[in-house]
């Protein structure tokens, strides 16, 4: 069992019962409005992408962390690697990414969980290189990529949704833990 703890939150694989709470999180309209086209995903398609991303686990040997307060115990989303098929022109490639519920924003947990993902990416998985993309516009995402100490690589276009999107890079060379 894969685990990541950092002072405040625990990195861990997914449970059956995170499927309420991610569902909840990704049912919130300003979540995810940065996401795919802006749509809200249901209890079904959250259940369909926990699978998803549990699969890359035993496919790949990561995945998206469900991210777990210590002090609570509650979900406040994921964060982690995955391969970013839906984007042919930066394969191939690992991806960082993070969704947290809106509850948890400003706090500095997502800059904590993706810290401590690229860590797990680049020391224990021995990845030489990470990326991670996001929407033009969305400046939270790019203060934590900024965190992280990416650089930008390129610019390029969602192919489905036709939306602008940054990419940023890091490799083992420029990581500094």
């Amino acid at each position: 069992m894969t685990e990541i703890h950092t002072p405040r939150l625990l990195l861990r694989r997914w449970h059956d019962d995170d499927l309420t709470a991610m569902a909840d999180i990704n049912a919130d309209p300003r979540v995810m409005r940065w996401v795919d086209d802006g749509s809200v995903y249901d209890l079904d398609h959250t259940a369909e992408a926990i699978e998803e991303w549990e699969e890359e686990w035993d496919e790949e040997g990561f995945g998206l962390f469900a991210v777990e307060l210590l002090a609570s115990g509650e979900l406040a989303g994921f964060t982690g690697l995955s391969v970013p098929h839906f984007l042919p022109a930066v394969m191939p490639a690992v991806a960082i990414g993070w969704r947290l519920g809106a509850q948890f924003w400003g706090q500095g947990y997502a800059s904590e969980a993706a810290q401590a993902s690229l860590e797990f990416a680049l020391q224990d998985r021995g990845l030489d290189r990470v990326i991670s993309i996001s929407r033009v516009g969305d400046t939270a995402s790019e203060n934590v990529i900024r965190k992280l100490g990416m650089a930008p690589e390129r610019e390029t276009v969602h192919p489905v949704h036709g939306h602008p999107l940054h990419v940023h890079a890091i490799d083992l060379t420029e990581f500094q833990a």
